[in-house]
């Protein structure tokens, strides 16, 4: 099999769940994936499934809190910083035939690693790597060496008139 690159990004809801989507498919056909949430830290109802029933797929998240609406600290750097690391490590060891960068992009939009860095590490991927990234304003660069981009658009979302995020709908 011959791995390609996938994006997932734009303003709407659903590129998270396109790639646990992936995931799971991948699982299904006996592939061993890892999936690395950056940004993200809470016990999201389908990270927790996965831990639970899924053991083809081995899940890390290396966000400390949600920090979108403020600037990263200090220490949110630092946990993306070694989530790249250990990101880097994973996907040059060949063990992984699909490795999910959840919410990369955004770890590159308040600037916690540089956009070359993680090019260099995926051109650098063994050829049967399936890589998936999510997450918004993902930066041209990235686009360009993708092989596949779907934009998630929204057009309409229920957050704009008071509803919250939903357990089991959102987390």
């Amino acid at each position: 099999m011959s791995g390609q690159i996938q994006i997932y990004t734009g303003n709407g809801k659903g590129k998270t769940t396109a790639a646990i989507g992936q995931a799971i498919r991948a699982a299904g056909a006996g592939l061993k994936v890892y999936i690395a949430q950056f940004i993200k830290g809470k016990p999201y109802a389908e990270i927790e499934l996965i831990r639970e029933r899924i053991p083809e797929i081995e899940i890390k998240q290396f966000g400390l809190r949600c920090f979108i609406v403020e600037q990263p600290t200090q220490e949110d750097i630092e946990a993306a910083n070694n989530g790249l690391k250990e990101v880097e490590r994973i996907i040059l060891s060949g063990e992984f035939d699909m490795v999910v960068l959840d919410e990369i992009t955004i770890a590159l939009f308040y600037s916690l690693f540089k956009t070359d860095r993680v090019i260099k590490i995926l051109q650098s991927r063994p050829t049967n790597c399936e890589i998936v990234i999510t997450g918004r304003y993902a930066p041209d660069s990235l686009l360009e060496i993708a092989d596949l981009v779907t934009e998630m658009k929204e057009i309409k979302h229920y957050y704009q008139i008071g509803i919250n995020a939903r357990k089991g709908i959102e987390y």
